[in-house]
C-alpha cells in the first residue's frame, strides 16, 4: 500500500510543508491524498481505502497514525473523476476563465474517525504553506463528498457551523433533507425518499406481498428502511420480519443472515450500504442461501466490486435501483492514457531492460485499477461528482462575476456563505445533456434505471437495464417496468411467487387470519347475493336490489322473474280443470237445454238454473285471469272478474233457496206468498245482489286498484311478480261480501234441507255450500302463507273447488235423473213420491 500512496504522490506531488508556518494544529498532519494549487480550492472527501486499523492507545506514548488498507477501487475512479472535470473547468473560456481551480482530495478509510479527521483537515489546511497566516478563514470553498450517508451527515454536521457548503454525489438519506440541520448540504442526486418509495412500487407492481426487509444499522438504512416500510404498508406489502446490521457487528450479521434462512419470504428487500452488502453476501455464501430474489438500492445494485461467480450464485437475478449510466466523453482517454502513462512509468521502459521489468513488479496492487476501469463508460455514481464540480464552478462564477473578457474577482472576497446562496440559484446543463438545478432540499430530481443481475452468453457478468423510475414525469407514467427481460433467480424466466398467504380468486374475499399480518389470510366465499368480480378482493359487494349473484359469486345477474305462467306444469294443470269445468258446465246447460220443458229442469225456476251455469262458466273462466305475467289490465280484471262472478252465481243459488222456501210456503192453505217472489223478483233480486258486488269493486278500483307488484322481500334470490291488492280493505269486503252470500244460502238452504219433497234442491245446496264455505275458510290461511306463485295457485284451486262443489252438487242429482232415471222425471212420479212421502 505504500507503494500505491507512492505512485499517487508522484502523480500530483505536493508542495513541500516548512516547519515555521504560522499556524499548525497539534497532531499528526493529515495530509491531502491528492491535490493542486489554485485560485480557488475545491476539497473532497473519498473512501479511497475501506478498510482502517486503529493504534493501540495505551497513553504510555504518542499514538500512531490511523492506517488504512483494501483500495476501494469505485471511490478511487471518483477522485479521478473530479480531477477531470476541474481540469476541464480550467481549459474552459467561458467558465471561470483566467481563473485556475485547485483540489485537496482526502481519505476517509471509509471510518466515522477518519472521516471526522478527514473534515477538519480539509477545513483547516493542515498542509499550509510557510507564509500563510490564521485568519479563520477555511482554505477550500467547498467539499465534495461523503460517499456513505453516515459519514456525510459526520461533514455537514461538522461543517455546517462555519456554512461551509458540502456536495454529496451518493448520500442518500432522507435526514439530510432537513434544512434546519444541514442548511448548508446539496447533492446530485434525490433522497432516499423517493427510493423508499420507488422499491415499494416495483414490490407490488411484480406481484409480490411478502418480503422480508434487511438495512444497514445507521442512519442511511434505518431512515431508507422507515420509508419503504411506510410506503409498502401503504401499497398492501406485508413484511415478514425487519432486520438491521452494521459491519463492525459480526453478530449481528449472523443473526440476520439465520432469520433470512428461517423466514418463507422469498423477495428481499435490501436497503443496505456497499460494505455492509460485501459482508452479507459473503454469509449468504458460506451457508449456502440461494434462490431468494433481493431487490437492492443503488448503493450497492450496480457495483462491479460486488459481482463475482461465487457471489453470483446467491445474488443472480437481483434487481434494484441504480443511478442511470451515462458516459461522459474524454473520460476514458484520460484515465487509461493520461493516468496510466504516469502512474506506470515502468511501461515506458526500454527495449531489453530487465531492471524495468523488475520495477513494474512493485505495482501489481494498482494494475488491478486497469481491469477496473473496462466499465468506465458506465459512470453513475462518476456523473454526480462530475455535476457537484461544475455546480460549484457555476456558483463561483456567479460569485466572482466573471465577465466576457476574462475577467473576474478575486476569490478571497468569497465567503462560504456566498457559496451556499449561490448553490441554491445555479442552473445550467453538462456536455451531456442534465440539467442540474437544487430543489428546496438540496437535491436534485429523481431519476434512477432498473437494473437486473444477468450472466450473457460468454459468461461475463452485467447490469441489464430493464425499467426506470423518473419522479419528474406525472404520477402514471413515472414507473415503467419490462419483465419479459428479466432473468430471475437461479436463471429461471418463471418469476419466483412471494405470498403469505395464496390469492383469492374471484367470487371469495379476504379474512384476515387472527394474530398475523393482513397478508395471511384465508378465503372465504362471498354471501349468496354478494359479489367479488376481482382477485383479492377485501370485500364482498352487495348485488342491487332486482340483480343477485350468480353460482360463481363473480358476477351479479338479473334475479330469476317467478310467475304461474301458462307452459310450466302446475299452470297447464290449473288451465286444464279450468276449461274441464268449462267443458262439463256447457255440457250440462246444453243437456238442460234440450231437457228444458222436463219437470226436473223446470223445477225451482229453469231461468236460475241457466243463469247458474253461465255464472259457474264465468267463474272457471275468471281462474283462467290469475295465470300468466302480472299486467296492469289483468290485475284489476282478476280480482274484480272473481268477486262479480262468484256473487252472481251465489245470488243464483240464493234465488233459488229462496224459491224452494217460498214454494213450501205456497203449499200451505190460503198462502200467496209466490206472487212475492215470482221470475221477475227473482231476476231483481239477483240483480239488485250483483250490483252491490259491482258498486265495491268500482270503488276499490277507484281508490286503490290492484297494480302490478315485484315481490323482493319473500326471497332474496328471485323476484314474485304479483298483485299488489292496491286497498286491502277493497279486497277483504268482496270476500266478505262473497262470504255473506255463502252463509245466507247456506242457512236458508240448511232450514229448507228437510221440507217434504220428492226432489228438495235445498238438500244439495246445503252440500254445495258447506263444501264452499270449506274451501274458502280453508283459503285465507293457505293464501297467506303460501310462497310465490302457490299464493295464486292456492286461489285458483279455492275458485275452482267451490266452482266444481256448485257444479256437482246442484247439477249431478238432475243430470243422473235426466241420463239414468228418466222414468222419474215426470210431474206425476216426482209429486206422487212426494205424497207418499208426506204421510
Amino acid at each position: 500500500m505504500f507503494l500505491f500512496l507512492h505512485t499517487v504522490l508522484l502523480f500530483h506531488p505536493l508542495n513541500a510543508i516548512e516547519e515555521n508556518t504560522y499556524c499548525k494544529i497539534m497532531g499528526d498532519p493529515k495530509y491531502p491524498l491528492l491535490s493542486k494549487d489554485g485560485d480557488i480550492t475545491i476539497g473532497a472527501i473519498f473512501p479511497v481505502h475501506t478498510k482502517e486499523t486503529l493504534p493501540s492507545f495505551e497513553f504510555t506514548q504518542k499514538p500512531q497514525p490511523i492506517s488504512c488498507s483494501s483500495v476501494s477501487l469505485r471511490d478511487f475512479r471518483l477522485s479521478q473523476i473530479m480531477i477531470f472535470a476541474i481540469e476541464e473547468i480550467n481549459r474552459s473560456e467561458t467558465l471561470l476563465p483566467n481563473v485556475s481551480v485547485g483540489y485537496r482530495i482526502y481519505d476517509s478509510c471509509a471510518s466515522r474517525l477518519s472521516s471526522m479527521s478527514a473534515t477538519m483537515a480539509v477545513m483547516n489546511g493542515q498542509d499550509i504553506a510557510a507564509g500563510e497566516k490564521c485568519n479563520g478563514q477555511s482554505p477550500i470553498h467547498a467539499i465534495i463528498g461523503e460517499t456513505e450517508s453516515a459519514t456525510t451527515i459526520i461533514v455537514s454536521r461538522t461543517t455546517g457551523p462555519f456554512k461551509i457548503p458540502v456536495i454529496s454525489h451518493s448520500a442518500a438519506c432522507e435526514c439530510l433533507s432537513n434544512r434546519k440541520y444541514y442548511p448548508s448540504f446539496f447533492r446530485t442526486m434525490s433522497s432516499d425518499y423517493h427510493q423508499g418509495r420507488a422499491l415499494a412500487l416495483l414490490v407490488k407492481n411484480l406481484g409480490w406481498n411478502w418480503v422480508g426487509a434487511v438495512n444497514s444499522d445507521n442512519e442511511y438504512g434505518n431512515n431508507g428502511m422507515e420509508i419503504f416500510l411506510n410506503s409498502a404498508k401503504e401499497e398492501g406489502i406485508c413484511v415478514e420480519y425487519s432486520v438491521k446490521f452494521y459491519r463492525t457487528e459480526p453478530e449481528k450479521l449472523l443473526k440476520v443472515v439465520k432469520t433470512i434462512k428461517r423466514g418463507t419470504a422469498k423477495v428481499i428487500v435490501a436497503f443496505v450500504a456497499f460494505f455492509e452488502m460485501g459482508l452479507l453476501i459473503d454469509q449468504l455464501s458460506i451457508q449456502n442461501i440461494t434462490g431468494l430474489q433481493m431487490v437492492g438500492v443503488f448503493g450497492w445494485i450496480a457495483s462491479r466490486n460486488l459481482i463475482t461467480p461465487n457471489s453470483f450464485r446467491v445474488m443472480g437475478g437481483s434487481l434494484g435501483f441504480a443511478l442511470r449510466k451515462i458516459h461522459i466523453e474524454g473520460f476514458s482517454d484520460y484515465v487509461i492514457k493520461a493516468f496510466w502513462e504516469t502512474a506506470f512509468p515502468c511501461s515506458k521502459r526500454p527495449r531489453n531492460s530487465s531492471q524495468a521489468e523488475l520495477n513494474c513488479s512493485s505495482y501489481q496492487d494498482l494494475l488491478l485499477l486497469r481491469n477496473n476501469n473496462e466499465d468506465v463508460p458506465e459512470q453513475r455514481f462518476s456523473t454526480n461528482v462530475y455535476k457537484a464540480v461544475y455546480a460549484v464552478a457555476y456558483a463561483l462564477h456567479s460569485l466572482m462575476k466573471c465577465k466576457g473578457q476574462g475577467v473576474c474577482e478575486k476569490a478571497q472576497t468569497i465567503q462560504p456563505q456566498q457559496v451556499v446562496e449561490a448553490l441554491k440559484n445555479v442552473n445550467f446543463t453538462v456536455k451531456f445533456g442534465d440539467r442540474v438545478w437544487f430543489d428546496s432540499t438540496g437535491a436534485t430530481v429523481a431519476q434512477f434505471e432498473v437494473v437486473n443481475w444477468q450472466q450473457d452468453s460468454n459468461g461475463s457478468f452485467q447490469f441489464k437495464p430493464v425499467g426506470y423510475y423518473d419522479a419528474s414525469l406525472p404520477p402514471d407514467q413515472r414507473f415503467v417496468l419490462n419483465t419479459d427481460n428479466i432473468i430471475w433467480p437461479g436463471g429461471q424466466l418463471k418469476k419466483p411467487r412471494s405470498m403469505c398467504s395464496e390469492s383469492c380468486p374471484p367470487g371469495t374475499r379476504k379474512a384476515v387470519q387472527k394474530g398475523r399480518p393482513v397478508c395471511c389470510y384465508d378465503c372465504i366465499t362471498c354471501a349468496d347475493g354478494e359479489i367479488s368480480n376481482e382477485t383479492d378482493s377485501n370485500n364482498c359487494q352487495q348485488c342491487p336490489g332486482e340483480y343477485w349473484s350468480n353460482t360463481e359469486n363473480t358476477e351479479c345477474v338479473l334475479k330469476a322473474v317467478e310467475f304461474l305462467s301458462f307452459t310450466e306444469v302446475m299452470g297447464i294443470v290449473l288451465v286444464f280443470f279450468s276449461l274441464f269445468g268449462v267443458g262439463i258446465t256447457v255440457l250440462v246447460a246444453i243437456l238442460f237445454y234440450s231437457k228444458k220443458d222436463t219437470p226436473i229442469v223446470k223445477a225451482n225456476n229453469s231461468e236460475l238454473s241457466f243463469l247458474l251455469l253461465f255464472s259457474l262458466i264465468l267463474c272457471f273462466l275468471c281462474s283462467l285471469t290469475f295465470i300468466g305475467r302480472p299486467t296492469e289490465w289483468s290485475c284489476m280484471l282478476r280480482h274484480t272478474a272473481f268477486g262479480i262472478t262468484f256473487v252472481l252465481c251465489l245470488s243464483c243459488v240464493l234465488g233459488k233457496t229462496i224459491v224452494v222456501l217460498m214454494a213450501f210456503k205456497a203449499t200451505l192453505p190460503g198462502s200467496n206468498v209466490m206472487k212475492w217472489f215470482g221470475p221477475a223478483q227473482q231476476r231483481l233480486s239477483v240483480f239488485a245482489f250483483t250490483l252491490m258486488q259491482v258498486l265495491i269493486c268500482v270503488l276499490w278500483l277507484t281508490i286503490s286498484p290492484p297494480i302490478p307488484y315485484k315481490n323482493m322481500t319473500y326471497f332474496k334470490e328471485k323476484i314474485i311478480l304479483e298483485c299488489s291488492l292496491g286497498s286491502t280493505v277493497g279486497f277483504w269486503a268482496v270476500l266478505g261480501y262473497i262470504g255473506l252470500l255463502a252463509v245466507l244460502c247456506f242457512i236458508l238452504a240448511f232450514l229448507a234441507r228437510t221440507l217434504p219433497d220428492n226432489f228438495n234442491e235445498a238438500k244439495f245446496i246445503t252440500f254445495s255450500m258447506l263444501i264452499f264455505c270449506a274451501v274458502w275458510i280453508t283459503f285465507i290461511p293457505a293464501y297467506v302463507s303460501s310462497p310465490g306463485k302457490f299464493t295464486v295457485a292456492v286461489e285458483i284451486f279455492a275458485i275452482l273447488a267451490s266452482s266444481f262443489g256448485l257444479l256437482f252438487c246442484i247439477f249431478t242429482p238432475k243430470c243422473y235423473i235426466i241420463l239414468l232415471k228418466p222414468e222419474q222425471n215426470t210431474k206425476q212420479n216426482l209429486m206422487g213420491k212426494s205424497q207418499t212421502k208426506s204421510y
